[in-house]
């Protein structure tokens, strides 16, 4: 027996994985999440509101943003569409977004304590899905299991629109890839990511590879519609629900 089309496979709590632990202690900490805007350097969610509205999302439209973090996407595309669902695994997270979606009277905007693998959706199928720098958290297999369950809650033609860090590169080159990386990191922890933030990714976080994740997404039923890349580390994915 199949899902119904919208509704996330439900997985096991006996052998599920903690999705608050894979997060990071910093994402629980309110102290942290202060200064997370600023520490992601402000990123602009403009060009994947853009994104959305290009491959056919239009205003009355039902938007899930999966791992929403301080809600710069989520408050930007409550004043898009008509529905938004941000969806964190972080108490601190969700408190710093919910005080900024009452200054800005952002009604339509929903706030669910889950992660990749415990969201679950209510109503119809969403038409788009935006996740940026949180599916990393998740190893490989959790990937693809999360990727299904994004496709499933997601109605026929839905757009994903992904960024994470993903690397582009074989791992041979992995090297010299990331000390070069690490050479443009950061003086000040506050203002930025340091030499040990990008360190401690590497050891505890679970960046994949292109090459692993492009099948990950045509295996959940998704088509790659346009894809882009910075410095080989940091992919910009928008795919569409295939039917």
């Amino acid at each position: 027996m199949t899902d119904a089309p919208g509704t996330p496979s439900t997985i096991p709590g006996s052998w599920t994985i903690d999705e608050s632990a894979h997060a990071g202690p910093e994402h629980l900490d309110p102290a942290f999440v202060a200064g997370f805007d600023r520490k992601q350097g402000y990123p602009d969610p403009a060009p994947d509101v853009a994104a959305l509205r290009r491959h056919g999302v239009g205003e009355d439209a039902a938007v899930v943003d999966l791992g929403a973090g301080t809600g710069r996407f989520a408050l930007a595309a409550a004043r898009e569409f008509a529905r938004v669902v941000a969806v964190d695994v972080s108490p601190a997270m969700l408190e710093h977004l919910r005080a900024r979606a009452a200054e800005e009277g952002a009604a339509n905007l929903e706030c669910v304590r889950a992660g990749f693998l415990g969201y679950e959706h209510c109503g119809p199928p969403a038409d788009a899905v935006h996740t940026r720098h949180a599916l990393h958290q998740l190893p490989d297999f959790w990937k693809a299991v999360a990727l299904d369950r994004i496709a499933r809650l997601l109605r026929p033609g839905g757009v994903l629109r992904l960024r994470d860090l993903v690397f582009d590169f074989r791992p041979a080159e992995a090297g010299a890839v990331l000390e070069e990386w690490m050479a443009g990191a950061a003086g000040d922890p506050a203002r930025g990511y340091t030499r040990q933030d990008y360190a401690e990714h590497l050891r505890t976080e679970y960046s994949t590879f292109r090459w692993l994740l492009e099948p990950m997404l045509d295996a959940a039923g998704f088509e790659i519609v346009e894809t882009e890349y910075e410095g080989r580390l940091f992919g910009t994915y928008t795919c569409l629900r295939r039917p």
